[in-house]
């Protein structure tokens, strides 16, 4: 049974930062991508960010490059969003999401939601101006 834990949401000021970390257990794929979502109320599920599992490859919104930084630890089957100068559109719940269909050599990232097979429960990110 896949797991996908998150945890470190909670309320910053404007310009902060946070690091979201997302234990997983129980994925037995040969080749994964985990990614990072987000939804804010009242809008659709956004992609974030994502990294291959295998290979460490890193994937970006735009609105993610540059001040979102994605990476796993696999000792401890981890994957981490440090995010800084958070502001005004980044509140939401952030999500962890696990792709199990995700070639090992690929290069490219899916970014559609529906293609992510597993889902962490969500952390709520706030930020105060």
């Amino acid at each position: 049974q896949v797991q996908l834990v998150e945890s470190g949401g909670g309320l910053v000021q404007a310009g902060g930062s946070l690091r979201l970390s997302c234990a997983a257990s129980g994925l037995t794929a040969s080749s994964y991508a985990m990614g990072w979502f987000r939804q804010a109320p009242g809008k659709g599920r956004e992609f974030v960010a994502a990294i291959g599992w295998s290979l460490g490859r890193t994937y970006y919104s735009g609105s993610a490059e540059g001040r979102f930084t994605i990476s796993r630890d696999k000792a401890k089957n981890t994957v981490y969003l440090q995010m800084n100068s958070l502001n005004s559109e980044d509140p939401a719940v952030y999500y962890c999401a696990a792709d199990s269909d995700y070639p090992i050599d690929s290069n490219t990232i899916v970014v559609i939601p529906d293609a992510y097979d597993y889902w962490g429960q969500g952390t709520q990110v706030t930020v105060s101006s």
